[in-house]
């Protein structure tokens, strides 16, 4: 009876929403397997973290060093990066943890990146960007579309040979719930342009492309939300928000225990899915925001011609 019970109450906190606050993560914590992931799980393993200069991405950084691995932050400043690697190595004395230059808004940064990585393991896709006002890259793309797809469809993709048998996580978001997919605008060029609006749609791409990039490369690819954490992007693009769920808000490092778990646990979780406080969740709340296959592919497709890969030959 108490399995059937937890199972009911775990469901009922993520219909909610309850179970993205901090209340859910402690009340789900208990139920997970004791010692998973094990100590060293990731020893000799090379793991890639996106947006690691803070927040999500800095927590990942640390928990992944702890567990072995050999971690590298991948920020858009290195300056403003170095006192994140200085306070993972903190946490982590003796950790091997190093900076590098990623800009996932660029394609001409990503690819130099990719150039710079014979050797992955696991690769995290934190970095994250929420703007007030509609903006494009230099590349001519919107900010949000480029930062959350198209630059880590291109780095993943340029990193195959690398990542082997490796596992790709994407850090998404409970808000992709509230969008359908926007494969007919995925620059959202039309209508009225809402930073918050923008993030979602691309978190839903994230979410709807997981299973077919899953089959595409041939990996272990899966997306997760992190529940609603307190981090410093959170306070910059969400300020009334955090003021009234700050006591709720989750730790970074809570919010980044399912892609950390995603990325170490063994056996590995089955890929193609959407995660949550290391549970599989539905990918659809709303009838409305569920695509049919051919819009899938339509956006992926968009994707592939603006990342310079639809030549590849390779079948999505």
């Amino acid at each position: 009876m108490i399995a059937p019970l937890a199972d009911l109450a775990d469901v009922v906190l993520d219909r909610t929403a309850a179970g993205y606050t901090r209340f859910g993560y402690l009340l789900r914590r208990p139920h997970w397997r004791p010692g998973d992931p094990a100590p060293g799980a990731l020893q000799g393993k090379v793991a890639l973290v996106t947006g690691a200069g803070s927040g999500l991405g800095q927590a990942c950084a640390t928990e992944l060093a702890r567990l072995g691995a050999s971690v590298v932050m991948l920020v858009r400043d290195l300056d403003r990066g170095a006192p994140a690697r200085d306070d993972v190595l903190a946490q982590v004395p003796g950790a091997d943890v190093r900076l590098a230059h990623c800009d996932l808004s660029s394609l001409a940064s990503v690819r130099a990146c990719a150039a710079e990585h014979p050797r992955a393991d696991v690769l995290i896709h934190n970095a994250g960007t929420l703007p007030r006002e509609r903006s494009e890259t230099e590349d001519g793309h919107e900010l949000t579309l480029a930062t959350h797809v198209l630059g880590p469809l291109l780095l993943t993709e340029l990193l195959r040979p690398a990542l082997r048998d490796g596992r790709v996580i994407f850090m998404s978001s409970g808000g992709m719930y509230t969008q359908p997919l926007a494969a007919d605008d995925p620059e959202y060029r039309t209508g009225t342009y809402r930073g918050a609006v923008a993030y979602a749609r691309t978190k839903r791409m994230q979410v709807e492309l997981t299973p077919v990039l899953a089959r595409r490369w041939g990996l272990a690819v899966h997306s997760c939300h992190p529940g609603w954490a307190d981090t410093p992007g959170l306070t910059g693009s969400l300020p009334l928000f955090r003021r009234v769920t700050r006591p709720f808000l989750r730790t970074a490092a809570q919010g980044a225990d399912t892609a950390v778990w995603l990325a170490a646990t063994e056996p590995a979780p089955d890929a193609g899915r959407f995660w949550h406080d290391r549970r599989p969740r539905p990918e659809h709340l709303f009838p409305h925001t569920r695509p049919d296959d051919a819009r899938v592919r339509k956006l992926l497709a968009y994707c592939l011609e603006a990342t310079g890969l639809e030549a590849t030959g390779l079948d999505g």
